[in-house]
């Protein structure tokens, strides 16, 4: 009789924490959502700002003028080769300091600095796709007597861009979650509001970060969703 009611007791007990993280994380909710539209701003921003500059750069490593290629070798290294939290660092503290460069405000800081160290990855697909482009392709056009511009756009970028599109999808995603870093310059984003609500709620650590987790994994849920759209158009593939 005892142990039936101890296991009722337990039960119960289960069943009220259940109850209670529940109800937690319908508190915690609201306070993140907060910081969702910073977070989407930014996300949209310096994707975009990563999508141009890895076309500019792309391109220009191919380009035939060896100081341009240098240029952006240099940069593209520079930014693959050290770590997105020290760039953004530097551009909110050193480039001020050292320069008198302002670059506005936290938020633009944020966006230069993701695009930048996403652009330079970016930038090697875009140069490795074009490369990837069939031989052939660059034969035929030059037996159509197409120039160098003509044979680029109506050729063999179209095709290229195609190979692109699953990366460029998964680095997407990537810069979602590299939005998170921008609370570490004071914007306001989700992890902002989460890290508030810590520091005053320790108990609820794991319970705070369990949401953030999951507002960034539904964020992340169209970016999934077009980037398997991507991959199959990828899987048509360019023409040989």
């Amino acid at each position: 009789m005892n142990n039936k009611i101890l296991v009722k007791i337990c039960k119960h007990t289960i069943i009220m924490k259940e109850v209670l993280t529940i109800s937690a994380i319908f508190e915690i909710a609201p306070q993140l959502w907060r910081g969702v539209q910073i977070t989407v701003s930014i996300l949209i921003a310096s994707a975009l700002f990563a999508y141009a500059m890895s076309f500019i750069a792309g391109l220009c490593r191919l380009s035939n003028n060896f100081l341009l290629r240098k240029l952006t070798g240099f940069y593209v290294e520079l930014f693959r080769g050290t770590s997105l939290i020290v760039q953004l660092f530097w551009l909110y503290y050193a480039v001020p300091m050292l320069f008198g460069i302002n670059l506005g405000s936290n938020w633009w800081i944020g966006v230069i600095a993701i695009g930048l160290n996403y652009g330079a990855y970016l930038s090697e697909v875009v140069r490795s796709s074009i490369l990837s482009v069939s031989q052939g392709q660059y034969e035929a056009a030059t037996a159509l007597n197409m120039s160098s511009f003509q044979r680029m756009r109506f050729i063999i970028f179209p095709q290229a861009v195609r190979m692109m599109l699953p990366e460029f999808g998964n680095y997407t995603i990537q810069i979602l979650k590299g939005t998170s870093l921008v609370s570490l310059i004071g914007l306001t984003d989700i992890l902002y509001y989460g890290d508030v609500m810590r520091s005053t709620s320790l108990s609820l650590s794991p319970l705070i970060y369990l949401t953030a987790l999951i507002f960034y994994f539904i964020l992340a849920l169209p970016l999934i969703f077009l980037t398997r759209k991507a991959e199959k158009i990828a899987k048509k593939g360019a023409a040989s």
